[in-house]
């Protein structure tokens, strides 16, 4: 076993002891002598008052780190375990406090990206990523905005933005680490280069508007291909540093309503969104010749691509609490979109689950996630599979669809530390395709933990 394998399960092995002794400390002490690291809000304090001086000033600064190891425990392409940490800083300011610019504020946020030397993914090969941290080690400017408020119903952001932090979003759905229970892999998979999602930003404008207290629209136009031109490599390395500030690709639109329920009640929160882009996109199963003629592309003769301009999606959001304890409660979820067969590699998408948040007695903050994504196969993706396999003679793997199932349990160490035990089940990663076409896919069984610490 390689050394840096050694490590990993090491660690592995250490959170989950870290885990079940500390959450049993808090109690334990509060009987005796409070710990006060145990209490306070962030591990460093408040930096000799330094910290709560610049928030009084409207400079907000955030430290954050997040490690995890996973392992793939049947499976998958490699049965190995792989290390990935993030460290995050982050600024925000309140340009009223700062300066005196009533309704300006700003955020900036760089990461510091590391893993074992491999990740998770690459011993998977699925199209949902096991890990919503996983990206190319390096240090990268992330986000980079301003935002101006008119009032209190009306702003406008501007800058390096993201879309996955405001679209398509479930607050149950984010108790769980596979990538696709946040940007869905209905987009992921689909938009050009992944879209604005994480790790990659681009130039965009976001709107907001809220006429009622319950009811919000967002709209926002971004740059559509996140890498820049002429990348013929992984996007995150076309853009390694998150600097490339892309004005490439088209535009990309998207909007979304959101409707929140249950003021005093149980919660709810409903959306509908759409998004459509400007730029190109080659189709799944057919090319064309120098002639004209439209072929298959498992023709021998090798067609260019056939493109089709534009390409656009739908999809629906329902995050709703349907019960509700003296200090535990019950939340479920739903997600599902659609996109056409022709351009995009998944045709439709649902995921669902459940948040049970404070489970067990005297543990009120943590949370027990479960659920479950379901990623279809476009039928033109699947024709050029029976094409080939026409073509080219068996064996030739057949995609059908990708399944994910998690559960995952937060335990809220301290106030500033997250525990969190994670298992994944893949059905059909990649469709049920390996790398190599000729083979099938088998199931991957993953399990790992993940410690958030907020300093």
């Amino acid at each position: 076993m390689a050394c840096s394998e050694c490590k990993a399960r090491r660690a592995l092995l250490s959170l989950l002891m870290a885990a079940t002794a500390m959450m049993a400390a808090p109690r334990a002490q509060a009987a005796d002598k409070p710990n006060l690291i145990w209490e306070q809000e962030k591990p460093t304090g408040d930096w000799g008052g330094a910290r709560t001086a610049l928030k009084d000033r409207g400079i907000d600064i955030t430290l954050n780190y997040i490690g995890e190891t996973f392992d793939v425990l049947s499976g998958g392409l490699q049965k190995r375990p792989s290390y990935e940490g993030q460290a995050e800083f982050s600024v925000d300011t309140d340009l009223q406090k700062l300066i005196g610019w009533t309704g300006g504020k700003t955020h900036v946020t760089v990461f510091q990206i590391h893993d074992s030397g491999h990740n998770l993914l690459e011993h998977i090969r699925s199209i949902a990523d096991p890990s919503n941290i996983d990206a190319v080690p390096t240090t990268r400017l992330y986000t980079a905005w301003f935002e101006q408020s008119f009032g209190t119903r009306f702003s406008v952001r501007i800058g390096q933005l993201v879309a996955d932090g405001d679209f398509i979003t479930s607050e149950t759905a984010a108790g769980l680490l596979n990538g696709t229970f946040g940007w869905a892999g209905i987009l992921a998979a689909n938009m050009t280069n992944g879209g604005p999602a994480y790790p990659l930003a681009t130039p965009g404008v976001r709107v907001k508007l809220q006429p009622t207290d319950r009811l919000s629209v967002l709209a926002a136009v971004f740059s559509g291909d996140p890498a820049g031109p002429n990348c013929n490599d992984d996007p995150q390395r076309c853009n390694a540093h998150g600097t490339t500030f892309s004005f490439y690709g088209g535009a990309l639109w998207i909007g979304e309503a959101q409707y929140a329920l249950g003021a005093g009640g149980l919660a709810g929160v409903y959306k509908l969104g759409g998004w459509y882009a400007t730029t190109n996109f080659a189709d799944q199963r057919f090319g064309i010749d120098p002639t004209g003629t439209v072929l298959t592309l498992a023709d021998p003769s090798l067609p260019d691509p056939l493109f089709h301009h534009g390409d656009w999606g739908v999809y629906g959001v329902a995050d709703q609490m349907v019960w509700r304890g003296p200090a535990s409660s019950l939340n479920l979820f739903v997600r599902g979109g659609a996109s056409p067969s022709d351009r995009n590699l998944i045709s439709y998408y649902v995921d669902g689950g459940a948040g049970i948040k404070g489970l067990l007695p005297g543990r009120a903050d943590d949370v027990l996630t479960f659920g479950v994504a379901y990623a279809r196969i476009s039928r033109d993706a699947v024709a050029l599979d029976r094409d080939m396999l026409a073509i080219a003679g068996p064996p030739y793997a057949i995609r059908d669809a990708e399944i994910v199932f998690e559960a995952s349990y937060a335990a809220q160490i301290a106030p500033w530390w997250i525990v969190q035990p994670d298992i994944q089940y893949i059905v059909h990663p990649n469709g049920g395709q390996n790398p190599d076409p000729t083979l099938t896919h088998g199931h991957a069984f993953v399990g790992g933990i993940r410690s958030t610490i907020k300093f």
